[in-house]
């Protein structure tokens, strides 16, 4: 209960308020804005996992903004609120079925325009950056990169399979190669009821399922933007849990050498280090770690 009330006590003193802004190619993304009511001394961008909607990142957008912080949470295109509504039926999302969108799309496309609309209104501030999974990949693919001041990375890997952890390992190759890929190509989407999260486009599913398979994740694909690696000077903090079988040390470093103009920092945490039993691949946003995690990256993010 005291948790609760600390939690609407932030929220009352954060102004909320969703957004719509366009990407690259004109597709219009979904976010959500998070101000202080008073002084704004940064700015920062959340950039989700893969499959996982802006609302899980609520809690520590409010946390972020109630303390000094400006802060835009946002969906990226084909998921949450940046995934078309269908044309009959209330309050229903349209198919996926032959939407044309990667995670190499969502990049170039996506986060680029995230970072140039938060740059662009917030361009007296320091811009900082957060990303979850994939969010983390995504900034060394983004051309603008160098906007960023600060980086601060929450389970973002390159996630081989090989990097992860016995029989996981052999689990996941499993389920991508022989259930998830065949299940994309029969309905042209990857289903949520595959246990991914969201419903993923055809072409994210499939480009995540090659870099999971390949011996070097995303740095096999030959694409062009990994040449923006080499672009981002600023600061990078990459966080890695113990228990978290995704984003384990080994992948969290992996990500991480691809940024060579830097010298990234990268922190192992246990759950018992915050008092915890589990942390993972997605307990970091709860709202349990306000006053341990929250509160050290927030100082990070802010150079305090």
């Amino acid at each position: 209960m005291g948790r609760a009330l600390l939690m609407d006590a932030a929220l009352d003193d954060v102004f909320i308020d969703d957004i719509s802004f366009p990407a690259v190619d004109g597709y219009s993304l979904t976010g959500t804005l998070f101000l202080p009511r008073g002084v704004k001394r940064h700015a920062v961008l959340i950039n989700s996992a893969t499959a996982v909607p802006r609302k899980v990142y609520r809690g520590f957008a409010s946390y972020l903004a109630h303390r000094g912080c400006a802060v835009l949470t946002y969906d990226y295109r084909g998921i949450g609120g940046s995934r078309l509504p269908a044309l009959v039926g209330y309050n229903q999302p349209k198919s996926l079925v032959g939407f044309e969108a990667s995670m190499s799309d969502w990049a170039a496309l996506d986060v680029t325009a995230a970072v140039a609309w938060m740059r662009e209104r917030y361009h007296t501030l320091p811009l900082n950056y957060v990303g979850h999974s994939f969010g983390g990949q995504a900034l060394g693919l983004i051309a603008n990169n160098s906007e960023i001041s600060r980086a601060l990375f929450v389970a973002s890997q390159a996630a081989t399979w090989k990097l992860i952890p016995s029989p996981e390992n052999y689990r996941v190759f499993v389920f991508m190669n022989f259930i998830g890929v065949p299940v994309a190509h029969l309905l042209g989407y990857a289903p949520g009821w595959l246990g991914i999260g969201e419903d993923l486009p055809k072409g994210v599913f499939l480009q995540g399922a090659k870099w999971v398979s390949s011996p070097r994740h995303l740095f096999d694909s030959r694409l062009p933007a990994l040449a923006n690696f080499a672009g981002y000077k600023g600061e990078l903090r990459a966080l890695t849990f113990s228990d978290d079988p995704w984003a384990t040390r080994p992948a969290v470093e992996l990500l991480c050498s691809g940024f060579t103009a830097t010298e990234p920092e990268v922190l192992t945490v246990k759950p018992s280090d915050v008092g915890v039993k589990t942390i993972g691949h997605f307990g970091f946003f709860r709202p349990d770690h306000r006053d341990t995690l929250w509160r050290g990256v927030a100082e990070w993010i802010q150079g305090e």
